[in-house]
């Protein structure tokens, strides 16, 4: 019987992709004369890489024209297959659509989400999965409520501007002309579990790593705090304490709120919708792995979530990890259900050379690998 090896990465971020990652361990797996199958299985979390984790899996590839971060168009996808439909919110408004020096953590808007949301629906997808993560924004999900035809005054009756920073204006909400989406299931796809307000919010936690000075801080904490009112009264419920209502700078809360989302851990939906279960049957060995493996791998991002899946799976199935490097122990990979880490910092300890030659030093990590776990002397 052929002998099978899951390659089941998430992106090496500002490096390679998922997919590329899986390509050069392939390639290694290759050289170091390993004759068995190599199923790539690219994983992603959420963020960044989950439409293309699901274009992998056989999704249709959907491409279109949304509003960026900053107003401008964009050009983003989304996967579709079979009436469900994988919308990742950083295509739209993701930070790496931010020109380098260009952040904008008070003007920021989400409003291409919810054009992509809207495209969707119109191609009958009745069930979408949102993936959260990686997003320059910090308005609370304002911006896709616009999308879908929600309208938001001030005292005035004019427009609020777009972004966090012009949420503590807002006096009225509008939802007359909102798109009817009853018909459609929702799933947010998240790793983080952050309310919306507090000291564990979005503006408090997130907003920094979008630009935001600590009184930007203060002005978009008032306005998600004043859109969290008016928008709860006018829904007549209130999420903003829920887990996840904070994800994404608030994209969380609106995806909860207005759409009636259901929040599933992000590596775990993905698993499910990648028939990863189905792939470990009779599976020697599983490589996964991110750029760093540290104290955040261990609170639900890919690479434990794979190794969860592999640990209960009968029979269970080893997991190795590779990483740019690994700040976990020995003991901690054991407690995650890794067996080893394998890191790219081992063979080049400069990090930029690292990162620029990512690629043939994965290789020559899983040549490492084959040697020791799947030769006859290996693990």
């Amino acid at each position: 019987m052929t002998e099978r090896v899951l390659l089941a990465p998430d992106k090496f971020k500002g490096s390679l992709s998922a997919g590329e990652v899986a390509e050069h361990l392939a390639a290694g797996l290759a050289r170091a004369g390993f004759a068995g199958e190599a199923v790539r299985l690219p994983v992603a979390d959420g963020g960044d890489g989950t439409v293309d984790a699901a274009i992998s899996a056989g999704y249709r590839r959907v491409e279109m024209g949304v509003r960026g971060p900053l107003g401008g168009s964009v050009t983003a996808e989304f996967g579709l297959l079979d009436g469900t439909a994988v919308v990742e919110a950083a295509q739209a408004c993701g930070l790496s659509r931010v020109p380098f020096g260009a952040l904008a953590p008070l003007s920021a808007t989400t409003r291409g989400v919810g054009e992509l949301i809207l495209a969707a629906a119109r191609m009958r997808a009745t069930r979408i999965v949102l993936g959260l993560g990686g997003v320059a924004t910090t308005d609370g999900g304002a911006g896709l409520v616009q999308a879908l035809g929600g309208r938001l005054f001030d005292d005035a009756g004019r427009d609020i501007s777009p972004g966090g920073g012009g949420l503590a204006r807002l006096r009225r909400l509008d939802l007359s002309g909102m798109r009817d989406l009853s018909g459609v299931e929702f799933l947010v796809a998240s790793d983080v579990d952050n309310p919306l307000l507090g000291p564990s919010g979005a503006a408090a936690v997130y907003a920094p790593q979008k630009g935001a000075s600590p009184d930007d801080v203060v002005v978009l904490e008032a306005g998600l705090t004043r859109w969290a009112g008016v928008a709860e009264a006018a829904c007549g419920r209130s999420v903003r304490d829920w887990a996840g209502a904070g994800a994404a700078g608030g994209l969380g809360f609106a995806a909860l709120l207005f759409l009636g989302a259901r929040l599933r851990p992000g590596i775990s939906l993905l698993l499910e919708m990648l028939s990863f279960r189905q792939h470990l049957d009779g599976a020697r060995l599983v490589i996964t792995g991110e750029g760093a493996l540290d104290a955040q791998t261990l609170r639900g991002k890919a690479p434990a979530g794979v190794a969860r899946a592999a640990a209960a799976h009968s029979p269970a199935v080893p997991v190795i990890a590779v990483a740019g490097v690994c700040k976990l122990s020995a003991a901690e990979l054991r407690e995650a259900g890794i067996a080893a880490c394998y890191a790219l910092s081992d063979i080049e300890p400069d990090v930029r050379v690292s990162i620029a030659h990512a690629g043939p030093l994965l290789q020559e990590l899983a040549v490492r690998i084959a040697a020791d776990w799947l030769s006859d002397r290996g693990g």
